[in-house]
Order: structure tokens, then C-alpha cells, then sequence
């Protein structure tokens, strides 16, 4: 029996023969010189048109205008989300934005990407009544309403960039366990909260406490309700950063049931799952945190690089924190075709990089031989993405695409494609690539 297969599985088995197989190419260290005559005119057929740096084109790389086939594409269909979205998981609901939806400088709630690990709890009608505990390593254990810490705490609006610690898997090689996130897996909102650090000292914080354990009210998928479904928690360093926040509101509003109505953590820079969503304790421990979705291989990565597709050994494996560095373009569009003879193209996208400021974002058109600077604006806040803009020459018409590359603060640069393979597919963030159409 005849087994078929994608041409991006193809490229993920076998990258060399997939050239060989869809294109007619000779093997060898690279496409410069030998993708001609029917290789070059298959090529060209499958991404739309004459490719303008095929000299360039390194041996292996299936095409950005191929990389989407064989991929899930179902939307979702819900109430106040844009129907763009991605459905990714029905349930738990995991829903990532598609990158060009991701142009605005504070992402709109609609757009905001949603990643559960339970369902949701049922719906309060009276939200200032919620109830949030602060215990364990504290000389003055809380129990606050959330209309009494409204009523006492300072508020505070910040905009704060989450992401989804598995943001980016889908470009493992070979593939992962976990939902097969683009880059989609991240928003920039307004937040609007009480520090988290003013309501610990509030507590009254005793200097045996080095890690913090975060709890919400969602529910186990099997409807147990004394089964927790997550909960994880920061070194105290992080936790006292002044920019976490226990929300109540996103961009200017109650939060929304999906988003963690009526209160929800936030903090920024770190794994997505520290955001507990329907908050109802902090508990604040003398040794590190052991809940559902701490040790093992649960938020974590390996030390040294392990063989893809290999077995883990646990001991070499350290908890996710600081998230990586990542620039996407966001305007224009995967596969937009612009008309014949356009000579220019404006770009504009987003940079971040965990607890890390990005020093520039560069892009190339031809491959990686040449780059451009793009400009980078300031974040309005820590924590907030860098917006940037750029425009590009074109030489002619025919297929391009645009690679976008960050560099963060410390000189760390945006990798090629996804590195340090791990099982359950962390903290991949290889260039943004897009693809573009002249005539």
C-alpha cells in the first residue's frame, strides 16, 4: 500500500531528498548552482513564480509558501474572539492568533490567544466577593475579597506581553508532544491590577520563603473537583518583581471569562502557565514549588543538548524562566500577492525577549545573504513588546521572502531554525519567516 505523504513531512524526514523528490535537484551541500532546468521550474511552480534570490536558497528549506500545507487551519467560534483564530484544542481550549493579527501595538482582547489546561469555572455574579488567599511562609496570612483588595491596594495599568511556554513548537524537528503552537502563542495587553509584591509585604514576608505555589478554580476536564489541574510557581526573586500584577481588568475592562474573570496573575516574561487565571491563592513555600506541572520534563529544558527523539534524563533538565527571544512580522501577511511592479514593500512587526530588552531586529530578503536594520521602537513599559518598521527595495517581481531576526541586549541572536530539542517542545524561536508574491 502507497503511503502519502506532505511535502513538509517530507522535508521534516529528509530534507535533501525531499529537494531530490518535489524539485528534481541534485544532492549535495547546497542549491546554489544546481537548482536549475526542471528542478528551478517545479520550484517555481509550487511557491507561485519566479524565485528572485534562488541562488541563495539553501539546499533543504521547504519554502515559506509551503510550510503551512498539511497544517490544521480549524477556526474558532466563539462569542467576542475573532474568527480568525486558530483552534488548536477544543478542550481544554487552546486558540493561538495568526501573526498578522498581532499588528496592533496593545493586542485587542479579541484577539488575545487562549491557552487552558482545565475548563473553566462557572461564571460569578458577584465578582468583588471572589476570595484570593496569601498563606504558608508569611508572618500575616490574608484572605481577601477581591472588592476589599480593589478598596486597599494601589492600582496599577501596565502593558505586559504573555506567552505560551510552548509558543513556537510546531517548528521542532522531529515534532513534539503538546499543541503545535506558530508563533501565535503570545498578546501584549493592558493590565490593570495591585502589585503583587505590595500585597505580599502586605503578608508580611518571613525570610524563609524562596518559591511561591499559584492556584485557580478551573476544573480537571473529568469534572473531579478536588483534582488540580495546574499549579505552578516562581523563585521569590521573581515573584517580588514589581511589575506582576493580580489583574481585574484587560484593556480596560473586567476580564473576560476565558482570559481568568474576575481576577487572574499576571507575570510577564516568564512561562505563560505562572499566569494563574481565576486566582484564589499564593502560597508562599520554604522550598520549591512541587505541583501539577513542576519537575520532570513539565516546563523545562535541557542543560545540554540532548538527541532529537531521545529519551530525557530528567537530571539534566532546569525550569523554562526568562522566555526566548522572538521578532515576528505582522503586516504584511503570509502570502500576500502584491501587484506587478511593485518596488517596495513596508513591514512592520513585534520583538520580545523574556526578562530581556531586544538591541535591534534586522531583515533579509534573499535568503540570508544580506540583511536590513528595521527601525525598533522603545517598549512603553518592561515587559512590553518592541514594535518595529522597515521598508524594503524590491528588485523585480517573483517570490520573495522576508526573514525577520532579533538580537537581544546581551548579543544573543535569533537562531536559523528551532534548537535544543526537547520533549515536550520549549523554547523554539527560530526566524519568522513569510512569504510574498510580486505579479
Amino acid at each position: 500500500m502507497r503511503i502519502e505523504r506532505t511535502l513538509r513531512e517530507l522535508y521534516e524526514s529528509d530534507p535533501e531528498r525531499a529537494d531530490a523528490v518535489a524539485f528534481g535537484r541534485r544532492t549535495g551541500p547546497s542549491r546554489r548552482g544546481f537548482l536549475g532546468g526542471i528542478g528551478l521550474t517545479a520550484m517555481r511552480a509550487a511557491v507561485g513564480g519566479p524565485i528572485v534570490f534562488a541562488a541563495s536558497m539553501p539546499a533543504g528549506l521547504i519554502p515559506a509558501a509551503l510550510a503551512q500545507e498539511g497544517k490544521r487551519t480549524r477556526r474558532l467560534q466563539l462569542p467576542g474572539k475573532d474568527p480568525s483564530l486558530i483552534l488548536l484544542s477544543e478542550r481544554p481550549l487552546v486558540a493561538e492568533t495568526p501573526e498578522a493579527l498581532l499588528d496592533d501595538d496593545t493586542t485587542p482582547t479579541s484577539r488575545f490567544f487562549i491557552r487552558n489546561n482545565g475548563d473553566p469555572p462557572e461564571p460569578t455574579d458577584q465578582p468583588d466577593a471572589w476570595k484570593i488567599t496569601i498563606d504558608g511562609e508569611v508572618n500575616r496570612p490574608l484572605e481577601l475579597t477581591l472588592g476589599e483588595l480593589k478598596a486597599k491596594a494601589r492600582a496599577v495599568t501596565r502593558r505586559l506581553l504573555l506567552e505560551c511556554a510552548g509558543n513556537g513548537r510546531s517548528f521542532f524537528v522531529p515534532r513534539t508532544e503538546g499543541e503545535q503552537w506558530a508563533n501565535g502563542g503570545a498578546g501584549c495587553a493592558e493590565w490593570t491590577g495591585a502589585r503583587v509584591a505590595d500585597v505580599i509585604r502586605a503578608a508580611g514576608l518571613k525570610p524563609s520563603a524562596s518559591f511561591s505555589a499559584h492556584y485557580g478554580a478551573d476544573v480537571d476536564p473529568s469534572g473531579d473537583p478536588t483534582k488540580i489541574v495546574l499549579s505552578r510557581g516562581v523563585p521569590i526573586r521573581k515573584l517580588m518583581d514589581e511589575n506582576n500584577l493580580i489583574a481585574w481588568q484587560m484593556n480596560g475592562q473586567p476580564l473576560e471569562p476565558m482570559h481568568g474573570f474576575p481576577v487572574r496573575l499576571i507575570v510577564p516574561g516568564w512561562p505563560g502557565s505562572l499566569s494563574a487565571k481565576w486566582l484564589t491563592r499564593i502560597w508562599l513555600r520554604d522550598k520549591p514549588h512541587d505541583g501539577v506541572g513542576m519537575g520532570g520534563t513539565s516546563y523545562r529544558v535541557p542543560v545540554k543538548p540532548m538527541l532529537p527523539g531521545s529519551a530525557a534524563n530528567e537530571q539534566n533538565f532546569v525550569d523554562l524562566e526568562s522566555m526566548p527571544l522572538r521578532a515576528i512580522i505582522t503586516h504584511p501577511a503570509d502570502g500576500t500577492r502584491l501587484s506587478a511592479s511593485t518596488r517596495e514593500i513596508k513591514l512592520r512587526g513585534a520583538a520580545w525577549a523574556g526578562d530581556y530588552a531586544v538591541r535591534s531586529v534586522d531583515l533579509s530578503m534573499d535568503f540570508g545573504a544580506s540583511w536590513q536594520h528595521a527601525t525598533l521602537s522603545p517598549p512603553k513599559n518592561r515587559y512590553d513588546w518592541q514594535r518595529w518598521m522597515a521598508a524594503l527595495k524590491l528588485p523585480s517581481d517573483g517570490y520573495f521572502e522576508i526573514w525577520s531576526r532579533a538580537t537581544d541586549q546581551r548579543g544573543i541572536m535569533q537562531p536559523h531554525v528551532a534548537g535544543n530539542w526537547n520533549p515536550q517542545g520549549y523554547g523554539a524561536n527560530p526566524m519568522h519567516r513569510i512569504a510574498i508574491l510580486v505579479g
